[in-house]
């Protein structure tokens, strides 16, 4: 992905790779947000060490994350280090469910402001395209934000029981 524009994805793989280059790009280079959808997460590197990392070097500069999901299970089962970073970065993130559930599938997609952006087109197949053009920027974006219009905020940082 380093040189060129923008690429196809074709295997979970490349799919992982695209996400692993488009944080550690965040942190690096850096971008004033990033926005991730997915209907559960299952299939994404945030548990990695490497990921939580650059998470963290990314957010270190009054960053925001926003993520949208059908359903935070599959985080807390799969992604224990990332839920456990988020405690420490609450006040940068935001975690947000589909309010409609009947609007359809949840896109897959990662934004980084700025900079790129990660979009599966078929998550089963993980088939998909990463880009840094600005016009795939902007239509990952329109997309995010139509369904953050019918989000909710959701997952909290602590539970409290009775």
């Amino acid at each position: 992905m380093t040189a060129a524009t923008h690429g196809l994805i074709t295997s979970r793989g490349e799919f992982h790779a695209a996400l692993r280059e488009a944080f550690e790009a965040a942190a690096s280079v850096g971008c004033r947000e990033l926005c991730l959808c997915d209907a559960n997460f299952a299939d994404w590197p945030l548990g990695e060490r490497s990921v939580v990392e650059q998470l963290g070097r990314w957010a270190a500069s009054q960053r925001r994350l926003t993520i949208i999901a059908g359903s935070f299970d599959e985080v807390v089962r799969r992604h224990p280090r990332w839920v456990e970073w988020r405690r420490q970065w609450s006040h940068a993130v935001q975690c947000r469910t589909s309010a409609e559930p009947d609007s359809g599938p949840m896109p897959t997609l990662l934004i980084a402001s700025g900079l790129l952006s990660v979009r599966l087109s078929d998550a089963d197949l993980h088939r998909g395209r990463w880009s840094r053009e600005t016009a795939d920027l902007v239509h990952c974006r329109e997309i995010f934000d139509a369904v953050l219009q019918h989000s909710t905020e959701t997952f909290p940082v602590t539970t409290t029981g009775l």
